[in-house]
C-alpha cells in the first residue's frame, strides 16, 4: 500500500471517529492528564445540561455531586494507575443542580511511552432505568391493591426489629387482624367494591396506627400491625383497642350505602409468645382465630392455643375429606301448631359424623365450612338430600313444609335461583313444600341485593324465612320490602321468658312484641329453643303460630322424625 492510500484510509478512519463521536447515544468526554476537558460530543450537552463552550477547559470535578467520599475517588484512580481503565455506577450533578446517576466508563490512553497524556470517559444516564429498578424492588415488598408493605417486607422489618429489641431490652408487638365477614362482603357486593373496601381499611388502619408503627396487608381480608419498641403487652392492647373503636364508630361507605364492620384482632409479643419471626407471626395469627370465635374482639396469645390450632388444622383437613366418605348426614327438627300440636314442617339440620369424634357440633364445622369456602356445596348437599325426603313423606301422607337454612356464602352466589329451581325439578318436590331460611344479619349486608334474591325465590313458589330476628338491626321500613312468609324468634328471647319472675311485665317482653310485629305485617310467627311449659303457654298467650325445641323433640335422624311422624298421626 502507497503513503497516498495510507493516507486515504487515516482521514476515512478520522471521518468514521468524527461521525461516531457526534452521534454515539452515549456522552463522551476526553480530557487531558490533568483531567481538564479537551472534547465532549452533544449527548454530554444532553445529559448535563453544559454546552461544549461552558465544559471545554474546566475540571470534571464540575459535574461532581458531593455524593461520594474521598475513599470512592481514591479507588477510582488507583483502577485506573494500575489497570488503564474504571467502570461503576457513579453519582454526579448536572448544570441545574440535579444529581443523577451514571454508568461511566474511564480509559487511560498513553503517550507512547507509558505515560498517560489523554483520558476518554463514556457515561449513560441510567436514571430511567435506576427508577425502574426502584418500581420493581417497590413491587417486589408493597401489596399492589393498597400500597402497605407486603408479607416480604413485613418479615423483613421483623427480622430487624427482634435483635433490636433484644438489645434495648424493650418489646415487639404484632397484631394480625381479620375483617368479619369480608367474604360475604366480597361475593354480596362484588369484587370492585370489595376492592375498594380494602383499600379504606387500609388507610384507616395507617391514620390510626401506622405513623410510627408498619401497617401490612398479608392477604385476602389480613393485615398486620407491627409495634416496635413497646414497654409492655397494655401498649399493644391500647392499639387494638384504638382499631376497634375506630371500626364501630366509623361506618365505612361501598356504593352510596354505609356499612359497619368490625375485625377480630390477635396480639402476640415478643419475647414471650415468640423468640423468632415465624413463631412470633403464627402466635398472633392464632390469638386471632381465638378473638374470631369470641366474636368481632380482640385476644392476647395463650401457649395452650397451640394445642387448639392444631385441632383446627386437623378438623379443617377432616372436614375436606368429609365429603368423599359420605360422613354428613341430615336431621330433621318438627315444627308444631301451638294451639293444635299437630306437626306442621321440619328444619333440615345437618350434622358431621365424624369416624373417631363422633357428633361434631355445627357451632365447631359450620364457621369453618364457611371460611374455607365448603359450606357452598355442603349447602346444596343438604337442600338437595332434604328436599328429596320432603318428597318421600308426601308421597307417605305427610306433606310438611319443609325449611333449609341458607348461609351466607349460598345466598351470594349467583346462580343460587337457579339451584334452588334445579334441585325442586330433580327432586319433584313441590315448590311450596320448600321454606328457605336466612338470617336477618345476612338479609341486612346488602338490602337492595337480598330483595332482588328473595324475589325470584319467591316467584319459584317457595316460601321465605328470616332466621333470628331481633338479632340484627333491621328497621320496619326495610322489613316490609321483604318478600317473606315467616318471621323466627331467636332462642335468646325465647330463654328469657320464665327466666326471672313470671309475673314481671317484662319478662318474655322482646319475644311478644316480634310476635304482635309479625301478626301486623299478616306473617307467621315461630319460636325456636322452646324448652319449658312456661315458654310454650306464654307464647300461646301471646298469639305466636308455631313453636320447635326440645320441649318436644331436638333434631332427628330421618327414621327417628319419621316414626315420630306416625306416632302421631296413629294418635
Amino acid at each position: 500500500m502507497n503513503i497516498r492510500s495510507q493516507i486515504l484510509d487515516i482521514d476515512n478512519v478520522l471521518r468514521l471517529a468524527d461521525i461516531v463521536f457526534e452521534h454515539a447515544q452515549d456522552g463522551i468526554i476526553v480530557t487531558d492528564a490533568a483531567g481538564l476537558i479537551l472534547y465532549v460530543n452533544p449527548t454530554f450537552t444532553q445529559a448535563t445540561g453544559y454546552s461544549a463552550a461552558e465544559a471545554l477547559g474546566r475540571s470534571t470535578s464540575l459535574l461532581k455531586s458531593g455524593w461520594h467520599d474521598v475513599d470512592f475517588y481514591q479507588t477510582l484512580w488507583a483502577s485506573l494507575q494500575a489497570h488503564g481503565s474504571w467502570q461503576g455506577e457513579i453519582w454526579n450533578r448536572r448544570q441545574n443542580g440535579e444529581i443523577y446517576p451514571q454508568w461511566l466508563q474511564i480509559h487511560a490512553l498513553d503517550d507512547g511511552h507509558g505515560a498517560v497524556h489523554q483520558y476518554v470517559a463514556i457515561f449513560r444516564d441510567i436514571t430511567q432505568h435506576k427508577r425502574s429498578e426502584e418500581q420493581l424492588l417497590y413491587q417486589a415488598h408493597h401489596d399492589a391493591l393498597t400500597g402497605l408493605p407486603n408479607r416480604t417486607l413485613l418479615l423483613d422489618r421483623l427480622a430487624l426489629a427482634l435483635p433490636a429489641a433484644e438489645r434495648q431490652n424493650r418489646r415487639v408487638g404484632v397484631l394480625f387482624l381479620d375483617i368479619d365477614r369480608f367474604k360475604l362482603i366480597n361475593d354480596t357486593l362484588g369484587h370492585t367494591l370489595g376492592d375498594q373496601l380494602l383499600q379504606q381499611v387500609a388507610g384507616r388502619l395507617v391514620r390510626r396506627v401506622g405513623t410510627t408503627n408498619t401497617v401490612a396487608r398479608l392477604s385476602g381480608d389480613e393485615f398486620t400491625v407491627l409495634l416496635e419498641g413497646i414497654e409492655s403487652y397494655q401498649d399493644a392492647v391500647d392499639v387494638a383497642q384504638q382499631v376497634l373503636h375506630s371500626f364501630l364508630h366509623e361506618p365505612f361507605r361501598l356504593g352510596g350505602n354505609e356499612y359497619v364492620l368490625t375485625p377480630s384482632i390477635g396480639i402476640a409479643i415478643y419475647p414471650e409468645d415468640g423468640r423468632d419471626v415465624e413463631t412470633l407471626v403464627g402466635s398472633a395469627d392464632t390469638a386471632m382465630y381465638r378473638a374470631k370465635e369470641q366474636g368481632s374482639t380482640y385476644h392476647l396469645y395463650e401457649p395452650s392455643m397451640n394445642a387448639l390450632a392444631m385441632q383446627r388444622l386437623a378438623l379443617e383437613n377432616d372436614l375436606r375429606k368429609a365429603f368423599e366418605r359420605a360422613e354428613f348426614v341430615v336431621y330433621y327438627q318438627p315444627k308444631l301448631c301451638l294451639t293444635t300440636e299437630r306437626i306442621v314442617g321440619m328444619e333440615a339440620l345437618v350434622r358431621w359424623l365424624h369416624p373417631t369424634r363422633g357428633l361434631v357440633p355445627p357451632s365447631e364445622f359450620i364457621p369453618l365450612a364457611e371460611e374455607t369456602g365448603l359450606i357452598v356445596p355442603l349447602g346444596e348437599w343438604v337442600l338437595r338430600t332434604a328436599c328429596a325426603q320432603a318428597r318421600r313423606w308426601q308421597e307417605a301422607g305427610h306433606p310438611l313444609l319443609l325449611s333449609v337454612n341458607l348461609s351466607a356464602r349460598q345466598f351470594s352466589q349467583q346462580d343460587l335461583t337457579a339451584s334452588v329451581d334445579r334441585i325442586l325439578r330433580e327432586t319433584a318436590l313441590p315448590p311450596e313444600l320448600l321454606e328457605v331460611e336466612i338470617t336477618e344479619s345476612i338479609a341486612m349486608t346488602d338490602v337492595e341485593q337480598a330483595i332482588a334474591i328473595l324475589h325470584q325465590l319467591k316467584a319459584l313458589g317457595v316460601h321465605i324465612s328470616i332466621d333470628d330476628f331481633g338479632t340484627g338491626y333491621s328497621s320496619l321500613g326495610y322489613l316490609r320490602k321483604f318478600p317473606i312468609q315467616t318471621l323466627k324468634i331467636d332462642k335468646s328471647f325465647v330463654q328469657d321468658i320464665g327466666l326471672h319472675d313470671p309475673t314481671l311485665a317484662d319478662d318474655g317482653a322482646i319475644a311478644a312484641s316480634i310476635i304482635a310485629l309479625a301478626r301486623s305485617l299478616q306473617l307467621i310467627a315461630i319460636a325456636e329453643g322452646v324448652e319449658t311449659e312456661h315458654q310454650r303457654q306464654f307464647l300461646a298467650d301471646h298469639g305466636c303460630d308455631q313453636m320447635q325445641g326440645y320441649l318436644f323433640a331436638g333434631p332427628l335422624p330421618a327414621p327417628e322424625f319419621e316414626r315420630l311422624l306416625i306416632q302421631r298421626s296413629a294418635g
